[in-house]
């Protein structure tokens, strides 16, 4: 039987209250703190444990068990000064996993020395999926892989309705990998050169930007 994962979520800003309740949607146990009682409030609607209270102070921590959770996420986004305050002491009481939410390079730079694991950016992800989706008129979503790679969701190009994998040489035509489709709401990969490209679906593909890029704007 899958373990139920435990989540710490600090700092409860529109990032900190949208991940706490995607992770619970996910059915992981999360708990939430922040300083604002009526953030905590709204928060214990939607997660398992929602309390007052400042973990720059240590005492704090020491209570919760830092431990215990899976991940601990620090999402203060605000306050610099205190994100690095609590990863440290995230850190001194042997948080498992620390990610951190980060403005820029140099404040994750100087989080990763002082105890985070990892660095999310959040405005500058969603800037650069924006920027993908609305530079290009068919493509519907996107997720980077690095500085190079990438996976894009679009449509099928006209010329390849009615056509296979295997017959149009994706691969090495395109230098994309078509790696699974969406069609009603649901996704499946494609294993087979066999498979036929048809409307009302939108393929997943991965590969190098510059070449899903110049796939996309085909259309």
């Amino acid at each position: 039987m899958k373990t139920m994962k435990t989540m710490l979520v600090i700092g409860l800003g529109r990032f900190g209250r949208h991940l706490a309740f995607s992770l619970t949607d996910l059915g992981c146990q999360v708990m939430a703190i922040d300083k604002d009682e009526d953030l905590v409030e709204e928060a214990a609607e939607r997660v398992e444990d929602a309390r007052i209270a400042d973990c720059t102070d240590e005492a704090v921590l020491k209570t919760v068990d830092v431990e215990s959770f899976d991940c601990c996420f620090v999402c203060i986004g605000q306050d610099f000064l205190a994100a690095m305050e609590i990863t440290s002491l995230l850190k001194e009481e042997g948080a498992r996993r620390i990610v951190v939410k980060a403005g820029s390079e140099r404040h994750a730079n100087l989080l990763l020395k002082i105890g985070a694991d990892e660095i999310i950016y959040p405005e500058r992800d969603m800037a650069r999926t924006s920027a993908v989706r609305y530079a290009t008129d068919n493509t519907l979503g996107s997720f980077e892989l690095g500085e190079e790679y990438a996976i894009f969701e679009i449509s099928p190009p006209e010329s390849w309705l009615g056509k296979t994998v295997a017959e149009l040489n994706v691969r090495r035509k395109y230098d994309v990998n078509v790696i699974g489709i969406r069609r009603e709401g649901k996704v499946a990969p494609i294993t087979s050169g066999d498979f036929v490209f048809s409307e009302g679906q939108t393929l997943l593909l991965a590969g190098e930007k510059k070449a899903l890029l110049r796939l996309a704007e085909r259309g």
